[in-house]
């Protein structure tokens, strides 16, 4: 049995060393996981492939808020995409589509072109998951180059969506590959993967780390109305995400 391959969700040069110590075979490099992930800074791109050289694939996405964006967040997005493939990504993730949810074809092959002409590859992400036709989807993006497609399936957590995922991986035929991802967990990632027949899964797993230069002022707040609380951030639990990585490769190993 083939090792299925875990690529971890980071939202930092840090996240991605890591998931590099932990055993993680590929990373996704955002900002902002919060918002489901933005394009990364390219300085977090250069310092995680300098210390890890391990392969990051790197999220092109200019707000939150949908995927259907104004011809000058598209413009910053074709530049970041530009940017981010001159130091050192190994892949561009990103998805468009149209007000009615509809995959933007013109706008996907613009970045599949991208990627491909820098030899790296090109992801589509979960925008997928709210089209309304995912072969017809998959279609469009298996004819413009597309490598692979990060989806759960159409559900909020991919555990509900096992049999929409085997039903994609064998629609896809090999033409494209299907990354199942949101919801995974050491709990329920067997099950994911025997149910749905995945070579693949997509997974976050952080841990609260705390900084305590703002503690002589509780009361001040510089994000927006959640107020989220100002002495803590979020870091990949490496401990979790290598227990996950040494379960796959046991488990690959097994006959």
């Amino acid at each position: 049995m083939k090792r299925v391959v875990l690529e971890v969700c980071c939202g930092s040069a840090d996240d991605v060393a890591e998931a590099f110590r932990a055993g993680a075979d590929r990373v996704e490099l955002n900002s902002d996981l919060f918002h489901g992930g933005l394009t990364p800074t390219v300085g977090s791109l250069v310092v995680a492939k300098r210390t890890t050289g391990m392969k990051i694939m790197t999220m092109v996405r200019p707000r939150e808020g949908g995927f259907c964006y104004t011809e000058g967040e598209f413009a910053v997005a074709v530049e970041d995409a530009g940017e981010l493939l001159r130091h050192g990504a190994d892949g561009l993730v990103f998805g468009f589509l149209h007000q009615d949810g509809t995959l933007d074809r013109a706008r996907t092959k613009v970045l599949a072109d991208l990627a491909r002409s820098a030899g790296r590859e090109a992801v589509f992400h979960r925008a997928i998951d709210v089209v309304p036709d995912w072969r017809q989807a998959l279609d469009t993006l298996i004819e413009l180059g597309v490598t692979r497609v990060l989806t759960s399936g159409q559900a909020p957590d991919v555990s509900q969506a096992t049999q929409t995922i085997r039903e994609m991986i064998d629609y896809a035929a090999g033409r494209i590959e299907i990354l199942p991802g949101a919801g995974i967990t050491r709990g329920n990632m067997d099950r994911v993967i025997a149910q749905s027949g995945c070579t693949q899964i997509h997974l976050a797993a952080h841990k609260i780390q705390y900084d305590l230069s703002v503690q002589n002022n509780r009361a001040i707040y510089y994000g927006g109305c959640l107020y989220p609380p100002e002495d803590r951030f979020n870091l990949i639990d490496g401990e979790y995400i290598g227990a996950l990585a040494a379960h796959l490769t046991q488990r690959g190993g097994e006959a």
